[in-house]
């Protein structure tokens, strides 16, 4: 049986796609989450799960940090984002970090379920408009780079690096995670090693870099 999650925070949309789902692929079965913890927790739990529909806003999850901590932890399932945004540059971003396809809010149910199938069929969905958009924005050397980086990243690392990334000292990541502050210190040491960097604020410089404001479009 196939198995999605939907990851989104808004009740209504949630419904739409798992209707997408249900009638795109016969007998799927169907998980919900409304914020990033849960939505890592379900695959902890749920090795069974094929695709998941994700959200690129929900609570936990900002711009690309999502995407990018579901691929470098759970590489063997597909991620199909689902936004509001519909700029070219963050669709080919979106791809650059791993994600199997692009669904626009804006999209028709019929191309949900278009996606969905192509998707859990090991293939690639962008509406046409975003495909022909894309066919002329080449990916970006260091949004690639970047992506292989955080690949290497545990999971427990990847939280210890978001926390960085808050400003928390190890002493406050450590009650936070409920771990031992040497445990602390030897991810960061762990997390500036896998992802070349030197310090705090270069590992937050490259953690912002997965924003979709203005400012750190490239």
């Amino acid at each position: 049986m196939t198995r999605l999650l939907i990851a989104d925070d808004h009740p209504l949309f949630r419904a739409a796609l798992r209707q997408a789902a249900n009638e795109s692929v016969q007998g799927c079965s169907v998980v919900e989450a409304a914020d990033l913890a849960s939505v890592l927790d379900i695959l902890a739990h749920d090795t069974d799960i094929d695709l998941v529909l994700l959200d690129l806003h929900m609570p936990g999850s900002q711009g690309l940090s999502g995407l990018a901590t579901l691929r470098g932890q759970h590489p063997g399932v597909a991620v199909l984002v689902v936004s509001a945004h519909e700029e070219p540059r963050i669709v080919r971003r979106a791809l650059d970090h791993g994600a199997a396809g692009y669904i626009p809010k804006s999209a028709s149910p019929g191309d949900i379920a278009q996606a969905i199938r192509s998707v859990l069929e090991c293939g690639n969905w962008l509406p046409r408009d975003l495909a022909q958009a894309l066919a002329a924005l080449p990916a970006d050397p260091a949004d690639v780079d970047l992506a292989s980086r955080l690949a290497r990243l545990t999971e427990q690392q990847y939280r210890v690096l978001a926390l960085l990334g808050e400003g928390l000292l190890n002493k406050q990541i450590a009650d936070r995670l409920t771990i031992q502050e040497r445990t602390v210190k030897a991810h960061v040491t762990a997390i500036f090693e896998k992802l070349g960097v030197r310090n705090r604020t270069q590992a937050g410089v490259l953690l912002r870099s997965l924003d979709l404001s203005d400012g750190a479009m490239r």
